[in-house]
């Protein structure tokens, strides 16, 4: 027998073993002990296996099932058939909202400004400096050309699809090759609905190409057209003039800018989290209104008595006893401040509105969490800086500060500013206006306003002054162009020595304290040595 669970034990350690980083070994209990006397391999395998599946039932509490998550639904679809049953609805819902809820227009209207604000400029950066004035001019021009309906501006169009973006899901943009004014590049735009898209079109065929939610893709993945419709599937006249039919759009002709949270083709509203905080909190401030209405509605009756002790108000005619006005017609409904009479009654009674302390509390909380959703400072969302200091306000504003920028990097600036570029400059190359089809481009998103100007202005010098940024990086953050101002400092300071004035804010005069500063010394100036002999001196100070 001993050979035997000698054998068994050797046979029992060549098997391969499940390890488990982390679990707890399960103690042996009175049966596994029994079975240790006679045969310990099994009795370890009981063990382990007992370990194993413990190890095995574990799970994120969030993937729990019981009572607790019993309601809890979660589907495992994609995000393109989740944006399919519901992106209709959800667009439909946020423009509703946008409409008629005071909070959710101000905090859309709050993230185009901090976003695209006066606008994402760009300047072109060829290292030519002549072939950059020439292309920064020609696409100024384009700037107030571009809109199709001639309404807006490039930057006014950028906050348009902006919005669009927020609001619907999608921002898209149309091109048109069309002429413009004399010497304009023949480029127009035009902001387009997502309505317009048919995420009805969903397909797959044999040659590899299919379709999801409206957009045609070829087997590699890439964009082939957008399927849309000529007018608004909303519009009154839609079937009078187009029919609801919808026909494909080159991609190349379209940019779709949308914040991609998964791998989906087409986005959701910015603040889809916040719409059922936004619906609730609109009909609950509602439901308030009537309440205080309510409550206001302070009511005197006359009560009690009877027609024959000669008290109280007799009835006249065929009234039946009752609450009357004073003209005598009965009341069905009060209204503040009203005095009504009982007729055959002989006291007064009030009645007693209770009101109720708790509607400030609660909007605080729902706009918290709508301010969350929405992925911003409360302070922003709400209006409210009553219980807001310096200190949180900054370090509120840095977060939201993070996620402007990396919405203006990652989303705005590759998806809508960089595509638009590269149509101006194809559009510029191929109307002869310019001799390349490549032009590198530096954008440069408005500035985050600042609550105090003079800290903020105090870091960037001190920045600049140690090494850690260029004056040309300095002054592109503040959304102008380094080479303009420079031409601008150097023409102002001609100005000012061909009169003679010293200012205090020009440095080459005054110093920061206020003091009369060296005369600079002209470069060409000839110093003369002890030898008697010229010598260029430059002025090192």
């Amino acid at each position: 027998m001993a050979r035997s669970a000698m054998q068994s034990n050797a046979s029992a350690a060549r098997r391969p073993r499940l390890v488990l980083k982390g679990a707890t070994v399960k103690p042996m209990n009175l049966i596994d002990r029994a079975i240790g006397v006679v045969a310990p391999g099994v009795a370890l395998r009981r063990v382990r296996q007992r370990t194993a599946l413990d190890a095995f039932a574990r799970s994120y509490d969030g993937a729990g099932r019981g009572r607790k998550t019993n309601s809890w639904r979660a589907r495992s679809t994609s995000a393109d058939a989740e944006l399919a049953a519901s992106g209709r609805v959800l667009r439909d819902r946020m423009r509703e909202l946008e409409r008629n809820n005071p909070h959710a227009a101000n905090a859309i209207s709050q993230l185009v400004a901090h976003v695209i604000g006066d606008g994402i400029i760009p300047r072109a950066k060829t290292g030519n400096k002549r072939r950059d004035k020439k292309i920064n001019d020609l696409f100024k021009q384009f700037v107030d050309n571009c809109d199709a309906d001639g309404r807006l501006d490039f930057y006014g169009l950028q906050s348009l699809a902006f919005r669009e973006m927020v609001v619907s899901g999608d921002g898209l943009i149309r091109r048109f090759n069309r002429k413009g004014k004399r010497g304009a590049v023949p480029l127009k735009l035009k902001v387009v609905e997502t309505d317009l898209i048919d995420d009805t079109r969903s397909w797959s065929l044999r040659n590899g190409t299919y379709a999801v939610n409206g957009i045609e893709f070829d087997k590699r993945g890439d964009r082939l057209a957008y399927w849309m419709f000529d007018e608004h599937p909303g519009s009154a006249s839609l079937g009078v003039m187009t029919g609801f039919v919808s026909r494909p759009v080159d991609a190349d002709n379209i940019v779709h800018i949308y914040e991609q949270q998964r791998t989906q083709v087409r986005g959701a509203p910015w603040g889809a989290p916040a719409m059922v905080a936004l619906h609730n909190l609109g009909a609950y401030e509602e439901a308030e209104i009537v309440r205080k209405r309510i409550e206001s509605c302070m009511v005197g009756i006359l009560i009690g008595g009877d027609e024959n002790d000669g008290v109280g108000i007799p009835l006249d005619g065929d009234q039946a006893p009752g609450v009357y006005d004073a003209d005598g017609f009965q009341l069905e409904k009060f209204e503040p401040g009203m005095f009504a009479v009982a007729r055959g009654g002989r006291d007064i009674k009030f009645n007693q509105p209770s009101p109720t302390g708790s509607y400030e509390a609660y909007k605080k909380a729902s706009l918290h969490t709508i301010a969350a959703g929405f992925r911003m400072p409360y302070s922003l969302v709400s209006g409210d800086l009553s219980q807001v200091n310096y200190s949180s306000s900054k370090i509120g504003l840095e977060a939201f500060k993070r996620l402007v920028s990396s919405v203006q990097w990652q989303i705005v600036i590759p998806m809508l500013c960089q595509p638009i570029w590269d149509w101006f400059i194809d559009a510029a190359f191929l109307a002869g206006k310019i001799d390349t089809d490549y032009v590198p481009v530096e954008w440069n998103p408005p500035r985050f306003m600042s609550a105090d100007p003079k800290k903020d202005v105090e870091a960037t010098l001190s920045e600049v002054r140690s090494g850690l940024k260029s004056p040309q990086r300095a002054i592109a953050e503040t959304g102008f162009d380094p080479d303009e101002v420079l031409e601008e400092f150097a023409e102002w300071n001609a100005k000012l020595d061909a009169k003679g004035v010293v200012l205090d804010s020009d440095p080459r005069r005054m110093t920061k304290i206020g003091q009369a500063q060296a005369e600079p010394k002209d470069p060409s100036a000839k110093e003369v040595t002890e030898d008697g002999e010229g010598q260029e001196k430059a002025d090192d100070e």
